[in-house]
C-alpha cells in the first residue's frame, strides 16, 4: 500500500512535469490524480496481457502518467470553469 502511495506521488509529479503551464493544483490533488491515473494504467495494461493490475512495468507506468496528465487537464478545466461561474 505505501508503495502504492509512493507510485502515485511519483506518477503524479511526472504528469505536473509533462502537462505545460501553470497548475493550481495541491499535492494532496495531485498525489489523488497520480493514484488514479496508475490504476488506469495498471488496468489498461493488464488488459493487453503485460501483467497484473498492480504489477510494475513499463507499458503500465507509460500509461499511467497519460492517464494522470489527461486527469490534470480534466482537473484544471473543471476548476477553471469552476472559478469562471463563481
Amino acid at each position: 500500500m505505501i508503495g502504492f502511495i509512493i507510485a502515485g506521488l511519483i506518477i503524479g509529479a511526472l504528469a505536473r512535469l509533462i502537462k505545460p503551464g501553470k497548475q493550481n493544483l495541491g499535492l494532496l490533488a495531485t498525489l489523488l490524480l497520480g493514484l488514479v491515473g496508475s490504476v488506469i494504467g495498471g488496468s489498461i495494461a493488464s488488459l493487453l496481457g503485460t501483467g497484473g493490475i498492480f504489477e510494475l512495468n513499463v507499458l503500465g507506468f507509460i500509461v499511467s502518467v497519460i492517464a494522470a496528465v489527461l486527469l490534470i487537464g480534466v482537473a484544471e478545466a473543471m476548476a477553471g470553469r469552476r472559478r469562471v461561474t463563481r
